[in-house]
């Protein structure tokens, strides 16, 4: 069976057709399946829809949160609750094509020893450039700090039943799951699908947003930013020791210049650096904090499933 695991936030004019859309094309191909929608505590009427459907339509698997945990969470509890020999995770407003959803499975069905099949964007669509510079720059970083090539990487993945397992059992609270899928290192194949057009809405994710996931992911991940760190004070103990000689030399030489500016500059440099240093060690305390409060990824307030059972 396959488990297809949508996140869902303020998508209430994208459930049903999604469900429509891969139920009908799962069901045209023959694939047993389950749609496992997760509602992160969206402010419109998603949860009423998603009640509606379970009513309506078999195979409908509806989790509501207590509030908005956010799409790491929402990943997490579908892989949880999913009870398929495989799982798709895949976006509600059906910018990632339901026909690669076949095309994966036949390729995981086909090919035992496929693990991982991982959808790559060929095509990122109608996407701010300066959206798109910073994502390049982004994967940059994550590939320089662990070695992992994510360029063009997604959410849209397939997932065999061991690799769920091994994800289910990572212990962390705060977790970047497109890293963490990579990570695990099974036999992964990659197939390309262009993003196509929103069916309904807007993004839902702002600036603000964009900036602030990726910098959870990236210290969720890995502690290059820590080292980050070493490699200033090592520049600036670098930079002391040069204009100490050329201090050195300047008063030998008889040449000492009053240098009050040149002073005031280093300063407030020196000061600059040291409050970015404190600032990304604070951030991983922070981290660190959350960590080992223990509390859950995420609360379930409702879980609805369909009363039909297909044959």
């Amino acid at each position: 069976m396959l488990s297809v695991i949508i996140p869902s936030y303020n998508e209430e004019g994208n459930v049903e057709n999604t469900a429509n859309v891969v139920g009908g094309l799962l069901e045209e191909n023959g694939i047993e399946y389950e749609l496992v929608f997760v509602n992160d505590g969206s402010k419109d009427k998603t949860w009423e829809r998603l009640k509606n459907l379970t009513k309506e339509k078999e195979h409908i698997v509806a989790i509501n949160f207590s509030r908005n945990f956010g799409k790491e969470s929402a990943i997490f509890a579908g892989l949880k609750e999913a009870k398929g020999d495989a799982c798709v995770l895949m976006d509600c407003d059906l910018q990632h094509p339901a026909k690669t959803v076949i095309e994966m499975y036949n390729i995981w069905k086909n090919n035992p020893e496929v693990d991982i099949v991982e959808a790559k964007k060929s095509d990122r669509g109608k996407e701010n450039p300066i959206y798109k510079g910073c994502s390049l720059m982004f994967y940059k970083l994550i590939k320089k700090a662990s070695g992992l090539n994510m360029k063009d990487a997604s959410d849209f993945k397939l997932l065999d039943r061991r690799v769920v397992d091994e994800l289910n059992a990572m212990p962390e609270r705060l977790t970047f799951f497109r890293a963490m899928s990579s990570w695990v290192g099974y036999n992964t194949e990659t197939v390309y699908f262009e993003v196509a057009e929103r069916f309904d809405g807007e993004s839902k994710w702002s600036v603000k947003g964009l900036m602030k996931y990726a910098i959870n992911s990236i210290t969720s991940f890995t502690s290059a930013p820590l080292q980050l760190v070493t490699v200033i004070g090592m520049i600036m103990l670098l930079g002391a020791i040069i204009l100490s000689v050329q201090t050195l030399v300047m008063k030998i030489l008889g040449n000492s210049v009053a240098g009050f500016t040149t002073v005031i500059l280093l300063l407030l440099f020196i000061g600059s650096m040291i409050m970015i240093s404190l600032g990304i060690i604070g951030h991983y305390l922070s981290k660190i904090y959350e960590e080992i409060k223990r509390r859950p990824r995420f609360i379930i307030r409702d879980r609805l499933e369909s009363s039909k059972k297909g044959e």
